[in-house]
């Protein structure tokens, strides 16, 4: 008995530090975004694409960096009033929030990691991007730049 007793509580063990694990195994694919500010300054980042329930979910938990020209692109298929958390994800962010046609609405900035507060766009989005915190600051990113991918605005 003793010997099950300790098997079920290894395997009980190697579940949980399983369990991240698992909710990593959501694939994203990559692409090329550029942010243009105002005064025509363009900014190259790759971001990962989150166009699926299963990826949007997800997003950027469990990640312990994310590099200043990466991100994550969240697509929705209607504009509506969008939040995004914190959950799970260990690396503080920048959301923008954006316009079908790429138009950032508002910014948030410096959101600390493992949070469950909502962080809500200023009406109706299409679409989010989060950046590693300090990059809109750092870049001079504000709301009415524009996001250009061939997901926002058809380009």
């Amino acid at each position: 008995m003793k010997t099950w007793t300790r098997r079920g509580v290894l395997a009980a063990i190697v579940a949980a530090l399983a369990a991240p694990a698992v909710a990593q195994l959501v694939g994203f694919s990559t692409s090329p975004m550029t942010i243009e500010t105002a005064d025509g300054r363009r900014h190259a980042f790759t971001v990962e694409l989150a166009l699926t329930d299963a990826q949007q979910t997800q997003g950027l938990m469990y990640r312990r960096s994310l590099a200043p020209d990466r991100g994550m692109l969240f697509v929705y298929p209607v504009d509506a009033p969008l939040a995004m958390w914190m959950k799970n994800t260990y690396i503080p962010l920048d959301m923008l929030f954006l316009r079908a046609d790429g138009t950032i609405i508002n910014i948030i900035e410096n959101v600390p990691p493992q949070t469950l507060d909502s962080r809500p766009s200023e009406g109706p989005a299409r679409g989010a991007v989060e950046l590693a915190a300090g990059t809109a600051a750092r870049l001079g990113i504000r709301a009415g730049d524009r996001v250009i991918h061939e997901r926002l605005g058809g380009r």
